[in-house]
């Protein structure tokens, strides 16, 4: 009887669950379906596109070589590579050292620098345009990766997340360290980094997106098309009078496959840091 009892609850628990499991494969593939039809529109040609053509075509090749035809693909995809890189390891240093020093030091003068840090990610993008691209000019960094990078190389977000997740931190380890007279440099790169890796993966996935998809910023600091990124390149393609759209679709497919990869590669670090896992 037991038994019996147990597999009807169940039963009517799964039948409970329809509705929802019938939501969300549908909002499932609301969410998808932009993906898959970016994918299906690189194969496809303007015309195709134009009439809403939702299977693959034919006209990949055909796009691919229009695409390197008409603008240096490669050579942008490893400036993006390169910019996207360097800063985020410049970004995960500098802001794992501020996140660490402001939780783990104990200053009565602490808590208000950190407030006015905060204050900082009120201030919009737009209005430190023009003092950031005085500054890199005067300092003759134009269409250099360091003009790219020195913007985000320290964030306030990533630096208060690092500072919260540092709350998790098992202190008794670091004063053990310290009373056994092991230098901060030295408890800050064998200790804290690898049981914090959980929130450098999510740190690494933030700033290599937001580093990856910057538009505004590289616009105005590279003037030379030498020195683009992807997503100038999509803006060029997308200039003009007549727009290829299959081959746009392309080059956007190109822009996302580097984030997409790694997000999925560290989506269980990701969902870690963002709770504010330790490991």
């Amino acid at each position: 009887m037991t038994d019996r009892h147990t597999k009807k609850n169940i039963s009517h628990i799964q039948r409970r669950l329809i509705p929802s499991y019938i939501f969300l494969t549908i909002i499932s593939i609301i969410s998808v379906f932009p993906l898959y039809w970016m994918v299906t529109a690189a194969t496809n040609t303007t015309l195709e596109v134009a009439r809403g053509k939702i299977w693959f075509g034919t006209n990949l090749l055909t796009n691919y070589q229009n695409l390197i035809k008409q603008q240096a693909l490669w050579r942008t995809m490893g400036n993006s590579f390169l910019y996207s890189t360097v800063q985020t390891i410049a970004c995960l240093l500098i802001c794992s050292l501020g996140g660490y020093g402001f939780e783990l030091y104990h200053d009565k003068h602490k808590d208000r620098l950190f407030t006015v840090l905060l204050l900082a990610m009120m201030v919009p993008q737009v209005a430190t345009l023009i003092p950031l691209f005085t500054m890199v000019s005067k300092m003759k960094l134009l269409n250099t990766v360091w003009a790219f990078i020195i913007p985000g190389i320290a964030t306030p977000f990533m630096i208060m997340m690092f500072r919260q997740n540092s709350r998790n931190f098992p202190v008794d380890v670091l004063e053990a360290a310290r009373i056994d007279g092991e230098s901060e440099i030295k408890i800050f790169f064998t200790m804290y980094m690898p049981i914090m890796k959980s929130t450098y993966a999510a740190s690494a996935v933030i700033t290599f997106m937001n580093s990856w998809n910057a538009y505004m910023w590289p616009r105005v600091v590279m003037k030379d098309n030498r020195a683009q990124t992807m997503p100038m390149l999509i803006a060029n393609l997308s200039n003009g009078y007549a727009v290829d759209y299959g081959m746009l679709m392309l080059g956007v497919l190109f822009c996302s496959l580097p984030t997409i990869i790694i997000f999925f590669v560290l989506q269980k670090q990701f969902a870690e840091g963002i709770t504010g896992s330790v490991k």
